[in-house]
C-alpha cells in the first residue's frame, strides 16, 4: 500500500537506466483529457473510471492513479509513503531472512518444499493445476503433505520473489546506489529495477491472495488453528464418515 502511494508520484513503468513522460513506458495508469480513467499494458488500453486514474473521495474527483483506499497513507503523501515503505521492508526482510534461516536449519525447505522429480512432470502437473482450478484439494494423509502446485508456490517466493524485491528495492535507494551500483546493473538499469520491483510486488499480492482463498476453501478453523497450535485434523477421505 505504501509502494502505491510511491508509484502515484509518477505513475508510468519503464524499461532501462531513464524513464520521463515523453518516453515510451510499457506500462501507465492515468488519465485522459475527458476525464476517463485507464490502465495501458504496452499497446493494450483498459477503461478504469472509478477504480484506477479517475476516482471520487467526499464528493470530489481525483485524477491519481490508484485510489485512496488502496494506498498508505489514504491521502497522497510521499514523504510519509517512503516512511511507512522503509519500515515495512525492514520488517519484511528481517522477518524473511530469519524464516528462511530457520527453514534451512530444521530442514523444511529440503523435508518438505523440495519437490520429487515425480512431481514436477508436466502430467502430474496438469492435473495438480486443474484439481485445483476445480476445488478439489487433498484429502486423508495427502491433506497434511505439500502438492506440488504449493512447493513450488513457496519456494518461488522464498528464493525468487523476495529476494528479488529486496534486491531491487536496495538497488533503487540513492545510499545503496552510490555504494553497491552493480545492482541496477544486475537489473539493467535504475527503470527496470522499478520495474521488476512492481511485478514482484504484485506477484506476492496474488501469492497471499490464493493462498487465503486456498485456506477459506479447505477450511479456516482447522488451517488456522494447526498454523497456532500444530495439531491438524486430516480431512475425511471421500466415502469415509466425517
Amino acid at each position: 500500500m505504501s509502494g502505491l502511494t510511491i508509484f502515484n508520484a509518477h505513475p508510468r513503468l519503464y524499461w532501462g537506466q531513464y524513464g520521463a513522460n515523453p518516453d515510451y513506458a510499457w506500462l501507465r495508469i492515468g488519465a485522459t483529457r475527458g476525464g476517463d480513467g485507464f490502465l495501458r499494458i504496452g499497446s493494450l488500453t483498459v477503461e478504469t473510471t472509478g477504480v484506477l486514474g479517475v476516482w471520487e473521495k467526499d464528493g470530489r474527483t481525483s485524477t491519481r492513479a490508484f485510489p485512496h483506499w488502496m494506498t498508505l497513507p489514504s491521502h497522497y503523501s510521499l514523504s510519509e509513503g517512503r516512511k511507512y515503505h522503509f519500515l515495512g521492508a525492514w520488517m519484511l526482510a528481517i522477518a524473511g531472512v530469519l524464516y528462511l534461516l530457520w527453514s534451512l536449519v530444521n530442514r523444511h525447505v529440503c523435508r518438505d518444499l523440495v519437490p520429487r522429480q515425480t512431481e514436477i512432470t508436466p502430467g502430474h502437473l496438469w492435473q495438480d493445476i486443474k484439481n485445483h482450478a476445480r476445488l478439489r484439494l487433498p484429502r486423508g494423509e495427502a491433506a497434511a503433505r505439500y502438492n506440488p502446485l504449493q512447493k513450488l508456490a513457496y519456494l518461488s517466493v522464498l528464493f525468487v520473489i523476495l529476494p528479488v524485491m529486496v534486491l531491487t528495492g536496495l538497488g533503487m535507494s540513492p545510499m545503496m546506489n552510490s555504494s553497491w551500483g552493480w545492482i541496477l546493473d544486475l537489473f539493467g538499469g535504475r527503470q527496470s529495477a522499478r520495474s521488476v520491483h512492481f511485478i514482484a510486488a504484485f506477484l506476492l499480492v496474488a501469492f497471499i491472495v490464493v493462498h487465503l482463498v486456498m485456506v477459506v476453501v479447505a477450511g479456516p478453523v482447522n488451517e488456522i488453528r494447526s498454523m497456532i497450535t500444530g495439531r491438524f485434523r486430516l480431512p475425511a477421505e471421500k466415502g469415509d464418515a466425517a
